[in-house]
């Protein structure tokens, strides 16, 4: 079997850094198909390919979970959209964050925030640490243990905004305090989307995302991606992905593709209408407390208005001091609002963090780092606005 192919797609791109990011968008990672004109990449539903002799495979091309041209596109656009050198795309969010830590030894120091989502701590400290990788959490919003990072760091890995608190970690800060100890940084930018953060352009050296968020965008398929920064990480990124064969479908990613066409006019309408629903909340006299980083009260609003374009997401948090057994009141008499995990759908969606999405993190983390039982989540989804607004009214009417 011949080494993987060290490229990120077959397929050409007619965008270029000329067009905006909406013309991108919509035509990155494919041209029309030569032979065919097809306008869209096809769904490449093959396992193997035809080899034109033992050992040499035609294009390149010889099994699918190595080369495939579906996921090419995908890969491609990804890049494109985030500025980066190569995308590779993954079976799920946490496939991406996985494949990650399998580029690290043993021995290897990785510092996170701590904010991070459940599933993320969960595969760092019960499943990345068992093989040798030591982890160390701080609160990467505070400068002072962000410029004191451990000399023997290796990776740096954040999310901005976090998971579930939205807290707004400085990218050019985080990126200034790894090079002091010579470690790289990977940022999480699943609740930016590359709509309204580039990572890259601060010198993050890893971006990640779970599509299955705002990039896919219609709750219909799983998926992750990682986009990196310098052409030389990239036949690394690629082994480890191939040999570990941490690969998305043909057809998850031509979905996720399809998906990201229309990411800009989506997250256009999800931060148009969380704005407007974190403004009703912060004054609500049920609510305790609201977390948006669009709010001036957020502390970390000026840091997300510097690094953040086009708006400050469709992601809010808000609490009511009943604890659980108020919010699970609340959600029981929401009527447009599903409650589920997940986000970034066109749906809006809402979760309580502390028994669903983080409930892998134990109850007295969880309270540390501000993640309250009667902490609520909200994926604010694309309805109209007003609709929104009045069945969340009646809801907290009636708790």
């Amino acid at each position: 079997m011949s080494e993987p192919n060290a490229r990120s797609s077959s397929a050409t791109s007619s965008t270029d850094a000329r067009h905006a990011f909406e013309t991108r968008a919509v035509h990155a990672g494919w041209t029309p198909d030569a032979e065919t004109g097809a306008v869209m990449p096809p769904i490449c539903m093959t396992s193997t390919y035809v080899q034109d002799a033992p050992g040499k495979p035609r294009n390149g091309f010889e099994y699918s979970r190595t080369q495939n041209v579906t996921r090419f596109a995908l890969q491609d656009a990804l890049a494109d959209l985030e500025g980066a050198a190569a995308g590779f795309t993954f079976a799920s969010g946490m496939a991406a964050v996985h494949t990650l830590m399998l580029t690290l030894k043993p021995g290897d120091h990785v510092v996170a925030g701590n904010d991070l989502y459940g599933g993320t701590h969960r595969l760092f400290t019960k499943i990345a640490a068992r093989f040798g990788l030591k982890f160390t959490f701080i609160d990467s919003t505070n400068p002072e243990e962000l410029n004191n990072l451990p000399q023997d760091t290796r990776l740096l890995y954040l999310e901005s905004p976090s998971n579930p608190l939205l807290n707004i970690t400085s990218l050019e800060a985080a990126v200034k305090a790894a090079k002091k100890v010579g470690a790289q940084v990977a940022v999480d930018n699943t609740f930016a989307s590359p709509a309204l953060q580039n990572p890259i352009d601060f010198g993050v050296d890893f971006i990640l995302h779970s599509t299955t968020k705002y990039i896919g965008g219609h709750s219909d398929v799983v998926g992750g991606a990682i986009l990196i920064r310098e052409e030389s990480q990239k036949e690394d990124l690629w082994f480890h992905q191939n040999s570990a064969g941490t690969v998305n479908s043909p057809f998850d990613a031509f979905l996720t593709l399809r998906g990201l066409r229309t990411l800009p006019l989506r997250m256009e309408r999800h931060c148009q209408n969380a704005e407007a629903l974190a403004e009703y909340l912060e004054h609500h006299p049920k609510v305790e407390r609201t977390i948006y980083p669009g709010l001036a009260t957020h502390p970390g609003h000026s840091i997300a208005k510097e690094q953040m374009h086009g708006g400050f997401g469709g992601m809010l948090c808000f609490e009511l001091p009943g604890g659980i057994q108020q919010t699970t009141e609340l959600v029981k008499h929401l009527e447009i609002y599903a409650l589920a995990e997940s986000l970034g759908g066109v749906e809006s969606l809402i979760e309580l963090p502390a028994p669903m999405t983080h409930a892998s993190i134990p109850p007295e983390k969880r309270q540390a780092i501000g993640i309250a039982d009667g902490l609520v989540r909200l994926s604010v989804g694309i309805e109209n606005v007003d609709d929104l607004l009045a069945d969340l009214e009646q809801a907290l009417q009636k708790v």
